[in-house]
């Protein structure tokens, strides 16, 4: 007897590139014989055999179920929108890597029942490549061009060029498709140019550019040399700019302690009158030791001469002073100092 059967046979596994679009196919071929209800499913056979298949979406009793897989169920459907013409393959839109595995699609109507499992591959492009240069860009030196991509399902090829000048990568060049590294040794000014990397995998590429400029040795020993005096004289001048400082502070702070400084152990200046009474004790003390034969000499000093406060003259007078021998009494036991007090006659003459 016959029954239904399976003709999309020719391809069992797909690669696709994520946001891409992939139709799983699954076409059939009823029998006579084949009487009963047509059934049309979808599952998804997980990698792990420990989990349960997954049903995706169904056709039953003219029905379309697609509320079985949360993760698809707005990103598939079936090709043929009436699975009863034979076509019971399935789309899938928006493809992410998460879509990876294995997909079996049965068909049943009785008493037929056949399958077919298709391996569906979702890959990532290479994006976001950068290129990178490692080590010293002299003359004579080793340089190191590198490529990576920050995303991009493996296995990933890396492929240098040269863009400007010759095009053509230098001689002594060495290059690791897997890696993405491209060494050039012993390096020239002839090197110097555009240089650019293309990342690839089954399902895309991806590219970046970097510049090299190779130059002569910098000479180190100058630069150092340079640095040192340099550092040697800002030291210098920040020193000098120091010592004005603490020298200015310090002369500021002299002419401060000598405006307020009062020193205790020299005595205030004295008043005239003190001046004058001080003077005319000292007179009074000579003309008490003095014998009156002595005393002619001092009748006619000017008593103006004396700085007093204590007497007034009358004007256009010229007193004098006269000798007068007063009897001091015997102050010694008393412990005071016997003093001549003169006495003005009514002529103004001192006596």
């Amino acid at each position: 007897t016959r029954s239904l059967s399976i003709t999309s046979l020719d391809q069992s596994t797909f690669e696709k590139a994520q946001g891409e679009k992939v139709t799983l196919p699954c076409t059939f071929v009823l029998s006579e014989e084949d009487e009963g209800p047509l059934d049309i499913e979808w599952v998804l056979i997980p990698a792990d055999n420990q989990k349960k298949e997954q049903i995706i979406i169904m056709y039953a009793v003219d029905r379309i179920y697609n509320h079985y897989y949360a993760a698809m169920t707005e990103r598939m459907q079936f090709t043929n929108p009436d699975p009863r013409s034979g076509d019971g393959s399935l789309d899938i839109l928006n493809l992410k890597s998460a879509d990876t595995g294995t997909y079996q699609c049965k068909v049943k109507k009785a008493p037929g029942v056949q399958s077919q499992k298709i391996q569906l591959t979702v890959l990532v492009r290479p994006a976001r490549t950068k290129c990178s240069i490692e080590g010293s860009q002299e003359i004579g030196k080793d340089v190191t061009l590198k490529c990576a991509s920050q995303e991009g399902s493996p296995l990933l090829s890396y492929d240098w060029r040269r863009v400007s000048g010759t095009q053509e990568l230098p001689a002594t060049s060495m290059l690791n498709k897997n890696t993405g590294e491209l060494l050039l040794k012993n390096a020239s000014q002839d090197y110097s140019g555009t240089y650019s990397c293309i990342a690839s995998n089954r399902v895309g590429t991806d590219e970046c550019s970097v510049e090299l400029n190779v130059t002569p040795p910098i000479n180190t020993a100058a630069i150092i040399a340079g640095a040192v005096i340099g550092t040697l004289l800002g030291l210098s001048v920040l020193a000098f700019l120091v010592f004005c400082y603490c020298k200015k502070q310090r002369e500021k702070k002299y002419e401060k302690e000598v405006h307020h400084d009062i020193r205790e152990d020299v005595p205030p200046p004295k008043s005239r009158s003190s001046t004058a009474r001080s003077y005319m004790g000292s007179n009074r003390s000579s003309l008490g030791s003095m014998s009156p034969s002595n005393m002619e000499g001092y009748t006619k000093t000017p008593y103006s001469q004396v700085p007093s406060e204590d007497f007034e003259r009358a004007p256009g007078q010229n007193p004098t002073f006269a000798p007068s021998k007063v009897a001091a009494p015997n102050l010694s036991r008393m412990g005071a100092v016997p003093v001549m007090i003169p006495a003005q006659s009514k002529d103004g003459s001192i006596v």
